[in-house]
């Protein structure tokens, strides 16, 4: 049998060094408060693979998206759980720089295609994360999985305003692939579904670029494209009792299986950045709630200041309006509802009538979505003044299973069981 080929292996250490451009970040405590795991010191390096939870979630967020959301095309349960097994498989590779299979794209038989398709080549890990949900749709009757459904994974309601685009919304399984190289995730996406044609076909995928949130308070707060600083509040890392409160699934919640996993929403939010552009710095300002160069309250001098819903400002107003952004999706008014959001800015060119087709792609990971993300919304569809600038126009939520804990597990292993 040929040998792997690692793509960091091919770079060598002077690339390796070229890259080392990020600074070292902290590992959150897992759920079972073991000792932090070492993650990457540089932007090239890779990220383990293995452990209590999927990594992608808690994992300080990479600079580049590759979302993909596919329908099951089989109806065969041994075929599915085959298929998730292969994934898992392929990913444990592709996380740690190699290719996707043992050949990998040039070391099998010249007759045969090729285990891995080749455009990663040289390219080194790259902080690859490999993240996969699984859609309401799957526990249909299909697979005989209805009765293991998650209670929090029902169906979102339908929000004021949205727009939603079925053809881009839903899907019977995810994978989110982060990295620091675009062509890298990309690379992951294409290769899992090359692995499953014939059992999925791949329904929709987004690209990101530009991080919309920080997941580590050892990252400085990115901007969105309307140009303001975004999740400064997130949840982090490091917030390990609120991310057992708030993130992470208990078997007490009512799907043993999903214990140390997590529930996924996705939303992609068209912004109108032509209008956007032309509203005055002061009207923005008060939208959010925040200024726009510091990212501070409308109240403060620093973006981490504590907001003050009763502070007033010199015309005696309210300094933060009551429908401002920041204030009607604060947890202290949604029971303390908290979100790990890791989005991403999108620019899927133009919409032919020459305005972009730009945006964010929100993506926000808790333990509940009936309590966290839908409480949250519906306050924000009915009465934030953003809502003249956006437009949602697709929407997906899906269960994320617990980590693969060896070479022996699999994602989906405990939904199987």
């Amino acid at each position: 049998m040929a040998a792997r080929m690692s793509r960091r292996g091919l770079l060598g250490l002077g690339a390796a060094g070229a890259a080392a451009v990020g600074a070292g970040v902290v590992a959150a405590n897992t759920l079972f408060d073991e000792p932090p795991v070492a993650h990457a010191a540089s932007t090239a390096d890779p990220f383990p693979f293995y452990g209590e939870h999927q990594a992608g979630i808690v994992t300080p967020s990479q600079d580049r998206l590759h979302f993909v959301s596919f329908d099951v095309t089989t109806d065969k349960r041994a075929e599915l759980a085959e298929l998730l097994q292969e994934w898992t498989a392929a990913a444990a590779r592709l996380t740690q720089g190699e290719q996707a299979g043992p050949f990998g794209a040039v070391g099998g038989a010249p007759e045969a295609a090729p285990d891995d398709t080749g455009e990663a080549l040289g390219l080194p890990a790259s902080g690859l994360t490999l993240t996969v949900g699984f859609g309401g749709s799957l526990f249909d009757d299909r697979f005989g999985l209805a009765g293991k459904r998650p209670p929090a994974l029902a169906d979102l309601p339908k929000f004021p305003g949205e727009q939603l685009i079925p053809e881009i919304s839903g899907g019977d399984l995810c994978v989110q692939a982060c990295a620091h190289d675009p062509q890298v995730a990309v690379h992951a996406i294409r290769n899992l579904a090359r692995i499953g044609f014939g059992k999925v076909s791949v329904r929709w995928s987004q690209l990101g670029f530009g991080r919309t949130s920080s997941t580590s308070r050892a990252q400085a707060t990115p901007r969105n494209l309307m140009g303001f600083k975004d999740g400064t509040a997130n949840l982090k890392l490091e917030d390990t009792d609120l991310l057992r409160e708030q993130l992470w699934a208990a078997r007490e919640d009512g799907a043993a299986w999903m214990a140390g996993g997590s529930y996924l929403v996705t939303r992609k939010i068209r912004m109108t950045v032509e209008t956007w552009d032309r509203t005055s710095l002061a009207e923005q300002e008060q939208i959010f709630g925040r200024n726009k160069g510091e990212g501070a309250p409308l109240h403060g001098k620093k973006e981490f200041d504590t907001l003050d819903f009763d502070a007033v400002g010199p015309d005696g107003k309210p300094a933060i309006a009551a429908d401002a952004h920041v204030r009607l999706a604060h947890p202290s008014f949604h029971g303390n509802a908290h979100l790990l959001r890791r989005g991403y800015n999108f620019v899927d060119g133009s919409d032919g009538l020459g305005r972009l087709d730009a945006g964010l792609f929100f993506i926000a990971y808790q333990r509940d979505p009936r309590k966290q993300f839908v409480p949250v919304q519906l306050s924000l569809a009915k009465d934030d003044p953003l809502n003249e600038y956006i437009k949602h126009v697709s929407s997906g939520l899906f269960a994320c299973p617990p980590g693969v804990r060896d070479a022996g597990d699999y994602w989906g292993r405990t939904l199987f069981e």
